[in-house]
């Protein structure tokens, strides 16, 4: 038997949403560019996939365009701002997922924009009064991208002050809100936000299908060239099966969120209690108050002989958690995360990300195993 506590890396699809999306592999198998009739019904229920997915945040469907993921939106997002708005000046936090990283690094190399990135303290958050004095001493268009919550630590901004600032110094504001999208509300109508991007498999729905929100007066050119998919904005045939899977998973979520957050708190809350219990020498990175995500707990664990074989020690106990981002998982360099937040080298990170599938004994036998691996350490 395995223990999954890696749903920040991605999630079980829900049995409802499975059931949902089978039969547009089999029954409703149309392109939903065909003029016929099978093709005209798939088209419908693309369309009423993304009226369910911008009622869900106050926005307006055609505001809503359909991509592979969270790092095909961020993507889109960055360079189409660049391309087609005029945006010369891009300002990131230290801590952003790489999607985001590279790709403004990409622009940066090219000549395009000038990059600032704002640095964060030991509990991985920005310093707001900086960001508002970065944004009245900047002359060029600027976009401001910086995620609602962070992958690895949990840690989340104050999305409504951060866009404010943003609307007063006429800046665009961009969240990567992949970790809380369908996690937390979000209303486009009272935060004054220009994009947001969110990807189906973190919230229970299937891989390979996201969205990214625009407001209508900042709105980009397709990134992908091609047919005229998306009005325009996405060619390529829709991932159909994807797209009605991840509107019902979010539907869902958004339908127990109350119900199942409660719960999620109170599994994080217990593994913060008994690992602080089972070895005394631990830390945590970032905050682990309602400052920060409530499925999500970075452990700062002490210095051990076989540190960097622990990942693996767990994962042959039937324990799957992670070091980190599981985008980067295959890298050989550390965390760009924790070293912007100054976690010493010779602790071991370990991010356990909670969903509403798991247990209260999930976590003891967690904290058990963690405990058997530094019983013998002094």
């Amino acid at each position: 038997m395995r223990i999954y506590l890696d749903n920040a890396a991605t999630t079980a699809i829900d049995a409802e949403v499975f059931q949902t999306m089978l039969p547009y592999f089999t029954e409703f198998y149309g392109n939903p560019s065909s003029q016929h009739s099978i093709g005209r019904d798939v088209k419908s229920a693309i369309e009423e996939a993304r009226k369910k997915i911008a009622q869900l945040i106050n926005a307006h469907p055609g505001d809503i365009v359909f991509t592979s993921g969270g790092t095909e939106s961020n993507n889109t997002i960055l360079k189409g701002a660049v391309r087609d708005l005029g945006v010369r000046h891009i300002v990131i936090s230290a801590v952003e997922h790489h999607c985001v990283l590279h790709t403004v690094e990409y622009l940066q190399q090219r000549g395009d924009i000038r990059l600032t990135v704002l640095p964060v303290d030991n509990l991985g958050r920005i310093n707001i009064e900086e960001l508002d004095k970065v944004l009245a001493d900047s002359e060029e268009k600027t976009l401001v991208s910086i995620m609602h919550a962070n992958n690895e630590t949990g840690v989340m901004i104050d999305i409504e002050k951060v866009a404010q600032i943003c609307q007063r110094h006429k800046a665009l504001f961009h969240s990567d809100t992949v970790q809380t999208f369908a996690h937390y509300p979000l209303d486009v109508q009272s935060i004054p936000i220009d994009f947001l991007s969110a990807a189906a498999h973190k919230f229970h729905g299937p891989k390979g299908v996201g969205f990214f929100y625009m407001k209508k007066s900042s709105k980009i050119n397709s990134h992908i060239h091609g047919g005229g998919q998306e009005r325009g904005w996405r060619a390529g045939t829709e991932n159909v099966a994807g797209i009605i899977g991840m509107a019902k998973a979010a539907e869902l979520s958004y339908e127990h969120l109350e119900e199942e957050r409660a719960q999620i708190k109170l599994l994080k809350a217990y593994l913060i209690q008994e690992i602080q219990k089972a070895i005394p020498d631990i830390r945590f990175n970032g905050a682990i108050d309602d400052t920060s995500l409530y499925r999500v707990v970075s452990l700062s664990l002490p210095p051990h002989p076989m540190g960097s074989l622990l990942l693996f020690q767990l994962d042959m106990q039937g324990i799957c958690v992670s070091g980190g981002s599981a985008c980067s998982s295959g890298a050989s360099v550390g965390s760009h995360v924790m070293s912007a937040m100054n976690v010493p080298t010779d602790r071991t990170p370990l991010r356990c990300s909670f969903s509403k599938y798991n247990t209260e004994s999930e976590v003891d036998v967690l904290v058990e195993a963690l405990r058997n691996l530094y019983k013998d350490v002094h």
